[in-house]
């Protein structure tokens, strides 16, 4: 062995015989580490969240979920991962999501909807059922749950949402009811549903249309047929 070799002491020798030397340099690597894992995940979580959605895998988002990721994070249209999940069909994922204490089940995205707004709109019945019995909001300003079931004809989720006390004569920013909507784009069941209900259809919007003055616009002749049968025998209680 050269002389070199015995008089140059390999680092990690010199790290034992001499620790308190070094000490103060250890400390600050647990740091590092630390700040080095939160630059190089923050990107690859939120990308990993918002992919495991689209395939509707819940095991990633549970280990997102419990690791710190916030599931009310907005991807870049501002649309957080329960509402993209309800949109997508991704059901296991929303549950996921529902049942997630930090979730904010009652968030709006940028056009005021909510994801029970969203639930109803598609009636997904077992998301709606979730969400309301984990306390999402039935009712708030503006387009409501109901308009959105009311819409599309889905009397089951109509019913639903009236069971939990969803206000039927709800009005739209510009005035626009339930009813009104289900009168020019839903169909008669629905309108018969909200009528016996309690729904008033004397209400005018803001532009003074009434519930048949929708059911003309959409060109639905049985439903205005219906609703101006209901109005005349309204009309005679009076």
């Amino acid at each position: 062995m050269s002389k070199q070799s015995h008089t140059k002491r390999p680092k990690i020798l010199i790290l034992y015989l001499n620790p308190n030397k070094y000490m103060k340099y250890f400390k600050f690597i647990p740091y590092l580490f630390v700040l080095t894992h939160l630059n190089t995940s923050t990107a690859s979580s939120f990308d990993d969240f918002f992919k495991a959605i689209e395939f509707d895998q819940p095991q990633p988002i549970e280990y997102l979920l419990k690791r710190g990721f916030d599931a009310n994070t907005p991807n870049e249209q501002g649309q957080i991962g329960l509402h993209i999940a309800i949109n997508k069909g991704s059901n296991k994922v929303a549950k996921v999501l529902i049942e997630w204490p930090k979730t904010q089940l009652s968030q709006i995205n940028p056009d005021g909807e909510s994801a029970l707004m969203f639930a109803a709109y598609i009636n997904n019945l077992d998301l709606a059922k979730h969400l309301i019995n984990r306390g999402a909001d039935v009712n708030k300003t503006g387009w409501t749950p109901l308009h959105y079931a009311a819409t599309n004809g889905h009397i089951a989720m109509a019913r639903l949402l009236l069971e939990h006390h969803a206000y039927i004569d709800s009005p739209s920013p510009n005035g626009t009811t339930p009813l009104m909507m289900a009168a020019q784009y839903g169909t008669p069941l629905i309108c018969k549903l909200l009528l016996e209900e309690g729904a008033d259809p004397t209400i005018q919007n803001q532009k003074g249309l009434t519930a048949i003055d929708f059911a003309k616009l959409g060109e639905k002749k049985d439903s205005i047929a219906y609703l101006e049968s209901f109005v005349h025998a309204w009309n005679s209680k009076k």
